[in-house]
């Protein structure tokens, strides 16, 4: 997000609904006035696919005013801005976290030892998290045991700084949201998954994103091999690297 300051009354044209939400939120917090000017914005995420696009750009909102405003950064106030709006991601944070989304509780903070390298495709249509959210708790409920196998697999991973032991739950959680809302390639990615030495399996869950893990860097011919692999199903392979270091 940006914010070009003008003699014009502030124009929030740049800004979708939750972000101008946000902002509102956060101007009356501080007891402000909208300051005057332009906004504009610009995003690499899709929207409605998994990649926590609204909460990117509610996060990015509060950030530019902190800074175009001269206020520090203050945490507290950005979960209070977004348990007011939505159930919300922890792209808030510079590090990897066990995160209540809906409570928007922080449980345990994670750091930022692990890194990932992704090979990814996103399936047509698009999820409404909110309408899913009360189908995905359900199915939570009627699966604990798996989902807390899960969790203390990607728990003790993190606390070995083992990213291996990390993608083999996330390949775990992914089979569990198969279940419930799933991708039409799963299948067909997790059985292919030894043909190109990923080390997991990791999907949005709310969304339709599904694709591999890599605890390091891949040669060229594999990324070769793999735009090849996701081009047989029908999809265009993106590539990004996970983590903070």
């Amino acid at each position: 997000m940006g914010f070009t300051p003008g003699a014009a009354p502030q124009e929030r044209t740049g800004l979708r609904p939750k972000a101008a939400e946000a902002a509102r939120l956060f101007l009356d917090h501080h007891g402000l006035a909208p300051p005057s000017g332009t906004w504009s914005h610009q995003s690499e995420l899709r929207v409605g696919v998994g990649m926590a696009s609204s909460t990117a750009d509610i996060v990015a909102t509060l950030r530019c005013l902190h800074t175009y405003l001269g206020i520090p950064y203050d945490l507290d106030t950005v979960l209070r801005v977004l348990s007011s709006i939505e159930r919300a991601d922890s792209v808030f944070l510079d590090e990897f976290a066990l995160h209540l989304s809906n409570r928007h509780r922080i449980v345990r903070r994670l750091g930022t030892a692990l890194r990932f390298h992704t090979a990814y495709i996103t399936e047509p249509g698009v999820v409404d998290t909110e309408a899913v959210t009360k189908t995905l708790q359900q199915f939570y409920r009627r699966r604990p045991d798996a989902y807390g196998q899960a969790l203390t697999g990607l728990l003790d991973g993190f606390s070995a700084r083992d990213p291996v032991a990390v993608a083999r739950a996330s390949t775990q959680s992914a089979a569990l949201s198969q279940e419930v809302l799933p991708k039409e390639t799963f299948e067909t990615v997790l059985a292919h998954q030894g043909r190109f030495g990923a080390d997991g399996v990791f999907v949005a869950h709310t969304g339709c994103l599904v694709g591999y893990l890599f605890c390091r860097p891949f040669s060229g011919r594999t990324r070769s091999d793999l735009t090849t692999f996701f081009a047989s199903l029908g999809h265009q392979c993106s590539f990004a690297q996970g983590g903070f270091r």
